[in-house]
This record gives C-alpha cells, sequence and structure tokens, in this order.
C-alpha cells in the first residue's frame, strides 16, 4: 500500500499536436473533483529560472543555432531547479504533481530525435534527477504526420516545432522504447481515438493512482 500521506507523480507525455493539455486539463478537473491537493507544472520550466530556459530552448533560432548538446544541458539544468523548487516540495507535502512532460522527454528528444549518445543522457539522469520517478506515466501517441497537423492549428511554431518529420519519427521512436522497458510505469493511450475515450482511459488510471 502507498503511503496516504505521500505525493503521486504523474506525467504527461507524447509528441507535438497529441492533445497534452487537454489532458493535463481533464486531470485537473478530475483532481478538484476528488478535492485533491495538487499542483500542475511542466517542462521545460515549472519555476522563475527554468521558464527563462524554456524561452532560450523554445524561441526559433536566429544567428546562433543551439547545439544539440546544448539543448540537452539547458533542459537538465530546468529540469534542476524544477525538482528542488516545485516537484519535491510538493511531494513531501503530499500533494499530487501532475507535470506536462519529464525526463522520459529527454530520452526521446535528445536521445531519440537528437541522436545524443545515451551513456551521457543517462549519467545526466543519474546526476540530476536521482531516484525520483513518477508513479504513472501516460503517452498520448499518435503518428507525427496527425500530431504536426494538429499543431500548426494553434499558431506560430516554436524551435523545437519547426522539427521534420523524420525527427518526430524518432521521437516517437524513442518513446515508445521507453515505455516497452517499463510497462507498469507507463500507461499508453491512442491519441487519435475521439476525446472523450481518451478521456475514460486517463480517468481508469487515476482512479488506480487513486485508489492504490
Amino acid at each position: 500500500m502507498r503511503d496516504p500521506n505521500s505525493g503521486i507523480f504523474l506525467t504527461i507525455e507524447g509528441i507535438e499536436g497529441v492533445g497534452k493539455s487537454t489532458a493535463v486539463q481533464f486531470i485537473q478537473e478530475y483532481l478538484t473533483q476528488k478535492n485533491k491537493k495538487f499542483i500542475i507544472t511542466r517542462e521545460p520550466g515549472g519555476t522563475e529560472i527554468a521558464e527563462k530556459i524554456r524561452e532560450i530552448l523554445l524561441t526559433p533560432n536566429s544567428e546562433e543555432k543551439i547545439t544539440p548538446d546544448t539543448e540537452l544541458l539547458l533542459m537538465f539544468a530546468s529540469r534542476s531547479q524544477h525538482i528542488h523548487h516545485v516537484i519535491l516540495p510538493a511531494l513531501k507535502a503530499g500533494k499530487w504533481v501532475v507535470s506536462d512532460r519529464f525526463v522520459d522527454a529527454s530520452y526521446a528528444y535528445q536521445g531519440g530525435g537528437r541522436q545524443l549518445d545515451m551513456k551521457f543522457l543517462q549519467q545526466l539522469d543519474e546526476q540530476i534527477v536521482h531516484s525520483l520517478k513518477p508513479n504513472a506515466t501516460i503517452l498520448l501517441d499518435a503518428s507525427p504526420e496527425i500530431g504536426l497537423a494538429r499543431a500548426k492549428h494553434r499558431g506560430p511554431q516554436d524551435r523545437i516545432e519547426q522539427e521534420k518529420v523524420d525527427f518526430f519519427e524518432r521521437v516517437r521512436t524513442g518513446y515508445l522504447a521507453r515505455a516497452s522497458k517499463e510497462p507498469k510505469r507507463f500507461h499508453v493511450i491512442d491519441a487519435t481515438k475521439p476525446v472523450e475515450s481518451v478521456q475514460n482511459e486517463i480517468k481508469t488510471i487515476l482512479d488506480g493512482l487513486n485508489d492504490a
């Protein structure tokens, strides 16, 4: 049995356009109805400094391009601030922490998409994240063609969204590989299903966490 006084760490993952924002809003409404203490946060971001790093990471490049290594290191710098100033304090206070992306995104985007050295990424993970792991991770899955087509309707694309389809194919493959390695933590949901169907699956996951 889980300690009722400890918090629950839930992360939402997936490529662009899979409906993460809609899912997070549904989770927020669920937790509010259940009278749960919770926070909603995101990566990169979540703190004042981490949000400034987010702006650097997502603003389309001008003359100076962000190198893949710089991108990875900035992601973990932002994550360090996020963990110590937001996630851990909330979990220690017994709250639910719902984060739009966490370390799995780095394995998918920088490891898979950018094809960076996985050993180096794992070293950063061990050094910055330590043993912190989500209780559950919801992976909203859809093909890049579908996700990017949806994302285009949201307005101007950020630096990451401007990548080509093959980049997001590698990201998706990276996510699914992570999910296959940790099937107990990951809950893969077909994001091409109707919203109501997706939300029903999310509710089942939340009910399970709530009753654990």
